[in-house]
């Protein structure tokens, strides 16, 4: 049986960015660039910098180029920075919601529950990740997967993240459930972008 989670190291390494928690360790041990030339690769043009940040931005969310874009495009007509607003538009996707609250271990197992039908939005179902969840929406397991192995850890803290819950959901895990309070503040959002570049790269 392959392994999976090898990919994810890779991508991990030349991103600069730990994707998941096996990812970790291997990137502690490796900081730098898959490759022969990993350690003496430089990120030399503008355009370059810019297309690293933006790629960096598309995995932590697992999204496509095209939901990237999408994103972008409602972003770009909200009052405020354009960039923020990019970051809290991708936060509101149901399978990000689904890590953050601690019933998904990884952003790809949380798009998996998504999409089995394990998880109920406002009591009815939704399978699909790029769900937009608004200010007090709440998300919960369904009933029929509740006893599944996999929540079984959940409900026991398994997949809970390091640090605290960020404070725009209110989480009980116990129920597999969490609602999401308000918008999300971009200095909450645990994700690791400098999302400035990213709008320039879009605007270029």
């Amino acid at each position: 049986m392959p392994n999976q989670s090898r990919p994810k190291v890779k991508k991990s390494r030349a991103l600069g960015i730990a994707l998941t928690p096996k990812a970790v360790k291997y990137f502690e041990a490796r900081p730098y660039p898959p490759g022969e030339h990993g350690r003496g690769r430089k990120q030399n043009s503008d355009y370059k910098v810019r297309l690293l940040e933006k790629q960096r931005l598309r995995a932590q969310y697992d999204v496509s180029e095209r939901q990237l874009v999408r994103a972008y495009e409602r972003a770009a007509k909200t009052q405020g920075k354009t960039g923020e607003a990019l970051v809290i538009e991708l936060e509101r996707r149901l399978d990000a919601l689904v890590l953050r609250s601690g019933i998904a271990r990884t952003i790809y197992q949380a798009r998996q529950m998504v999409v089995h039908g394990h998880i109920e939005v406002n009591g009815h179902k939704v399978d699909k990740p790029s769900f937009r969840v608004k200010p007090d929406d709440v998300v919960m397991v369904r009933e029929r997967s509740r006893e599944k192995p996999l929540f079984q850890v959940s409900r026991e803290g398994g997949f809970a993240p390091d640090g605290e819950t960020p404070r725009y959901l209110q989480v009980n895990l116990r129920a597999l459930a969490f609602r999401l309070d308000r918008e999300p503040n971009r200095k909450e959002i645990p994700v690791i972008c400098d999302e400035q570049l990213v709008v320039e790269y879009y605007a270029r």
